[in-house]
């Protein structure tokens, strides 16, 4: 029972979700075109029905209650007309009706939220329903309805019992039933039949169903165990419909269908009538071919989605990744050097093209479009307008590019801090300033997502004022955070002093900055899924921020190199080109340290068994080999021994027990097993050069 509940509530928080972002999404739309559809009304008042209905089920009172209010609003909205509503109410009830919906709205996530972290929820809700009902009743006295709120339209109607089974009465009159029985002491029968209605309203089928307040009284529960749940419909289309439907539904175990008017039973009463129980599943019937022929297909499309655990999803890719290395292991087997066997090398490259092709689908299973974060700052946007007085547009580019859930998970914070950055420090604070400059008068940040090769590229770009780096340099100094004289720094080293701890060039604390929390967490939150964080900027003409991330951190192409008996690798979305050079070619810098000149630009020499008193024979810079690499912040040059090859690699965690040593700031991502069964280190690019300032 308990893994039952765990399915249930992580199927509510799921639902709840989406349909939160589909209602953010509708209220958007209609705020741009400042007037509310038909089909927008009907979709917010079924979303708030179907959350209403779930959420008392689950006993989670205040969004039941959040929920039930907001739609006895769309109720009114829509018993009196959409058209009504935007002829007889003014701008400022218009303007009223958005603001109040998104307020509500954030309440229920963050109650949502609540419900994720195992909180307890708001008890107190009286301030919501309160706004909720003087706005209704100041819609009501536009509308000529004077009636002042006092009980909820959805709430009047008592629910008719469920008849007897043996002696059948019709609740109303519906010509045909279909009743459904579940397997027996499954528990939270309203639940499951709620949901068996919802699925059938989404395929746009007409009914009622009995009892009718199967979201509200978690007493029906025991009415439905023992006699039933009840689907009443006027069209036999539509009842054939549903029977082929609930067929492909769980938890079903007995389903029969009723014809109601005392007239020569139709052939879908007796072909139809089946038990689970005997039969172990209900045979289709008669009554199907009274649905149109478009029925089968419905229940296939129902069927060809699924949702499935992050957690299952993390246990393929782990097997998948095992795979991969015994395939290295028998391929690369030390028995077989040397001896030539042409059947096993067949038989190898064909094991490696399907362990390529099962790799790419577990792969795909786990990618989804970015159009879900990227959605969310439409409302960032939204809000901070209204907060700051600023006019701005947010263009989005790419959502439909895909990438891996557990990096989607990753990333949403830091895009949005960066489009807070860019509406509180980047776009002007006055539209005459904006026209004073040159540009147009409404600001504009541009969203976008494009694939290249291994990773996704990610870019926040705003038409703002960019970046002051005469303020940013000032700051960094009385901060004590520059290592060289001021007049040394370059216009991109001053630019990625934004994103060291604790930097913040705004003076006074607001809602969205100002805190000491800066660029510095969104570099940390983006290294922590694989990638890197790059800024551009032009005074006067806006900034550019560039995320660089993988498509998967699971599995990653690497070059293997040695230094001594040490295997090591190294990320090969990191390597620009490895180059065999001359003792002459080597500068000393002032600090005794090596500089090699590549395409007219300086890049520091850094020798991997220096920097981790690796025994080598390798010490004369012409008999290793130079690996040039790049970050978002820095390039620069490893000298190792030779290349061992590339090859794609299993990112497997360090030990536990490593991590008080701090191993990420030694340049250590992780490491990965070898074909030969060997462990090489991976590194860590980024850290890699940090560690490298102070050996």
């Amino acid at each position: 029972m308990d893994n039952d509940m765990d399915s249930m509530l992580e199927t509510y928080l799921f639902e709840t979700n989406s349909l939160m972002d589909q209602l953010d999404e509708i209220l958007l739309e209609a705020e741009k075109s400042k007037r509310f559809t038909v089909d927008n009304v009907n979709e917010i008042f079924r979303i708030m029905h179907t959350i209403k209905g779930s959420s008392a089920m689950m006993e989670f009172d205040s969004l039941m209650t959040a929920a039930h209010r907001l739609e006895d609003l769309f109720f009114v909205i829509r018993d009196k007309g959409v058209e009504a509503f935007d002829e007889k109410c003014d701008e400022q009830l218009h303007h009223e009706i958005f603001n109040l919906l998104f307020e509500i709205i954030d309440f229920m996530r963050s109650e949502i939220e609540k419900i994720e972290n195992s909180e307890p929820l708001t008890e107190n809700i009286d301030k919501y329903k309160e706004n909720i009902n003087s706005y209704l009743n100041k819609i009501k006295a536009a509308l000529g309805d004077g009636d002042a709120v006092e009980e909820t339209p959805a709430a009047k109607a008592p629910a008719p019992a469920v008849p007897e089974p043996a002696a059948f009465v019709s609740p109303d009159d519906s010509p045909y039933y279909l009743k459904l029985k579940f397997e027996e002491g499954i528990g939270m029968e309203n639940l499951r039949a709620f949901m068996v209605a919802n699925s059938l309203q989404e395929e746009g089928l007409a009914f009622k169903y009995f009892p009718e307040d199967i979201e509200t009284n978690p007493d029906t529960a025991e009415v439905i165990a023992h006699e039933g749940f009840l689907l009443a419909f006027k069209e036999k289309a539509d009842a054939g419909k549903a029977v082929l439907l609930t067929r492909e539904m769980g938890n079903i175990s007995d389903f029969e269908l009723i014809e109601n008017e005392p007239q020569p039973a139709p052939e879908i009463h007796e072909e139809t009538k089946a038990s689970a129980k005997n039969e172990g599943k209900p045979a289709p019937s008669s009554g199907a071919s009274a649905a149109p022929a478009a029925s089968p297909a419905h229940a296939q499309q129902k069927q060809s989605l699924i949702s499935v655990n992050l957690s299952k999803l993390d246990a393929l890719m782990a097997i998948m990744g095992e795979i991969v290395i015994s395939e290295a292991m028998v391929t690369s087997s030390p028995d077989l050097q040397g001896i030539k066997l042409d059947d096993f090398t067949k038989s190898a490259r064909q094991l490696r093209k399907l362990t390529d092709e099962l790799q790419d689908i577990a792969m795909s299973i786990r990618m989804l479009p970015i159009a879900g974060v990227f959605n969310k700052m439409n409302r960032i946007v939204r809000d901070m307008c209204q907060k700051l007085g600023k006019d701005v547009t947010l263009d989005i580019i790419g959502e439909e590019t895909e990438v891996d859930k557990s990096i989607l998970d990753g990333i949403g914070d830091p895009i949005m801090h960066i489009v807070r950055n860019s509406m509180d420090h980047g776009i002007e604070e006055t539209v005459e300033e904006r026209i004073a400059a040159g540009k147009r008068p409404q600001g504009r940040i541009i969203l976008s997502a494009q694939h290249t090769g291994s990773e996704i590229i990610i870019a926040i770009e705003d038409d703002g004022q960019g970046v002051n780096t005469d303020k940013v340099l000032q700051k960094a100094a009385d901060n004590g955070l520059l290592t060289k004289p001021e007049s040394e720094y370059t216009h991109q080293e001053i630019l990625n002093l934004l994103m060291m701890p604790g930097f913040s060039t705004n003076t006074e604390v607001t809602e969205y900055s100002g805190r000491g929390v800066g660029m510095d967490v969104v570099k940390k939150n983006v290294e922590k899924v694989g990638g890197v964080v790059s800024i551009s900027s032009e005074p006067g003409k806006g900034m550019k921020t560039t995320l660089k991330i993988p498509l998967t951190m699971a599995i990653v192409d690497g070059m293997e190199i040695s230094v001594g008996e040490s295997i090591f690798t190294i990320p090969i979305m990191n390597i620009r080109q490895s180059l065999k050079v001359t003792a002459d070619q080597i500068i000393q810098d002032a600090s005794n340290g090596e500089v090699i000149r590549i395409r007219d630009e300086f890049y520091p020499v850094f020798r991997l068994y220096e920097m981790y008193n690796i025994p080598t024979e390798v010490t004369n810079i012409e008999d290793g080999i130079l690996i040039w690499v790049e970050t978002a912040d820095e390039s620069y040059c490893l000298f190792v021994d030779e290349l061992a090859g590339e090859q794609q690699v299993v990112v497997k965690p360090l030990p536990a027990y490593l991590n008080s040593f701090n191993m990420k700031n030694a340049g250590i991502a992780g490491c990965t097993i070898l074909g030969n069964g060997s462990i090489s280190i991976i590194l860590d690019i980024p850290n890699l050069y940090q560690m490298a300032q102070t050996y």
